[in-house]
């Protein structure tokens, strides 16, 4: 084979792989609305005041005869919508790596979530258990996307690449929220313009949401590319036996194992901060919907931002310290919130651009860090894993937040219980080799990382 066909060739697969990308990233701009209009802005709040509504004298809801305070029920709901994942996502893991078709199970989990999402339009009067069937669906359905979705990481993007692949991917997606966000604060700030009530407004805004996640997800199901291996008859049946056999090898794969462990503790807190912070804001600050959006709008600009610098410093000082970084910033940063004034807006922007220009970052040089630690050809399996870590194991944070506040009244100190899991996942993770933990799955080893 001459040179020039080789380089042909060579160029044919580079253009190939950057159409892949380019497609990957659009589902981050797909589903991110979902995380940042209904799960940041809209639900926690207006969910908690449809649970009031519902709630006797004593501020108690009753689902399945059992008391929950109401302030309290979003926090158990996600909670109860991670475990949900934890039983779901293993399957599908497992199904993607034993047939190699990753874009139908893909599509099935997007399209269900996104009609979840949709159904939210139909949230009002007392409806708070609607409200929490619809949430457990659609957030267990994002987390069972992404496992799919963070699999293609490691077959669309070489070594070199993966750091900026996976930080220009959270960047679409915080561009995308950040986008929506301002549709949506036209539409709840001049309601009676549009001839619609605030709640209205509101249901509209969570509606349009899962219209958004359907419609961009045709992209990557357009343009990802499903590497096909031999079918496996009775996947569903070995799902768990899948599962075990993912586990047993990772333990094989102890540094590999470290890291998840680090991850799925710092995780937790970073997933309760963004599901609880828009409660934190309007029921112990007492900021209008306004003041939130505005705040969450912040903190999806200067996430893109945050995620292409720390990008850059991932190049510069390797992706474990810049992480490390970003721990100790987001320790800072929830302690400054326990002492916010409340009916101060400028305080809470002030939080807002610091969880920002921490958020984007740490989480995806997370994702790209551990696609170095995953052995070729076990991708969608190990992401399973990571996806458990990443939404399936993060329900203690909201467990606790809910506890926290249904044992004091106080959201103070929910908010502040949650540092705990910033400074126990920063020494975990100090103390991981990842240079050996690449070379120990069988992977070359970047320069920096």
């Amino acid at each position: 084979m001459g040179t020039d066909t080789v380089r042909e060739q060579a160029a044919d697969e580079a253009a190939e792989r950057r159409r892949e990308q380019r497609g990957w990233y659009v589902y981050d701009w797909a589903c991110s609305v979902y995380s940042t209009s209904v799960l940041t802005v809209f639900l926690g709040p207006y969910l908690t005041s449809v649970a009031k509504a519902a709630a006797d004298a004593d501020g108690f809801v009753h689902p399945l005869g059992i008391p929950l305070r109401a302030g309290s029920f979003f926090a158990y709901c996600v909670s109860a919508s991670v475990i949900l994942s934890i039983f779901v996502m293993p399957l599908a893991g497992a199904a993607a790596d034993r047939t190699g078709r990753k874009k139908p199970l893909l599509a099935v989990a997007a399209y269900l979530g996104a009609a979840a999402t949709a159904g939210m339009f139909f949230l009002d009067g007392d409806r708070y258990l609607l409200g929490g069937l619809l949430l457990i669906v659609a957030n267990a359905s994002l987390a069972v996307s992404m496992v799919l979705y963070n699999s293609y990481l490691p077959q669309i993007a070489p070594p070199e690449e993966r750091d900026a692949v996976s930080s220009r991917g959270w960047a679409f997606g915080y561009a995308s929220g950040a986008l929506v966000l301002v549709a949506n604060l036209i539409l709840y700030t001049a309601h009676d313009t549009f001839g619609v009530s605030e709640s209205t407004a509101v249901r509209i805004c969570l509606a349009s949401a899962g219209i958004w996640w359907g419609a961009f997800t045709l992209v990557p199901l357009k343009r990802l590319r499903d590497r096909r291996t031999t079918p496996s008859s009775g996947t569903s049946t070995h799902g768990w036996r899948q599962l075990a056999a993912t586990w047993r090898d990772m333990r094989r794969q102890p540094l590999t194992l470290a890291f998840l462990l680090a991850y799925l503790v710092y995780n937790d807190g970073i997933q309760t901060v963004i599901s609880q912070a828009s409660v934190y804001g309007s029921e112990e600050l007492g900021l209008d919907q306004s003041t939130l959006i505005v705040a969450v709008l912040l903190v999806q600009l200067l996430a893109v931002a945050g995620a292409l610098g720390m990008g850059r410093l991932a190049r510069t000082y390797g992706a474990k310290r810049t992480i490390l970084g970003s721990l100790v910033a987001w320790t800072v940063t929830l302690a400054a919130g326990y002492f916010l004034p409340a009916g101060a807006p400028v305080w809470f922007f002030v939080l807002a651009a610091g969880i920002g220009l921490v958020l984007g970052g740490s989480q995806a040089l997370s994702r790209s860090l551990f696609s170095h630690l995953v052995p070729p050809g076990k991708e969608a399996e190990y992401f399973s894993a990571y996806e458990m870590s990443d939404r399936g194991m993060s329900w203690l944070g909201p467990l606790l937040f809910g506890l926290t506040y249904q044992l004091t009244g106080s959201y103070r100190d929910a908010i502040i219980s949650l540092v705990a899991f910033f400074v126990l996942g920063f020494v975990l993770l100090a103390r991981v080799p990842v240079r050996r933990a690449v070379r120990d799955a069988g992977n070359p080893v970047p320069d920096r990382i």
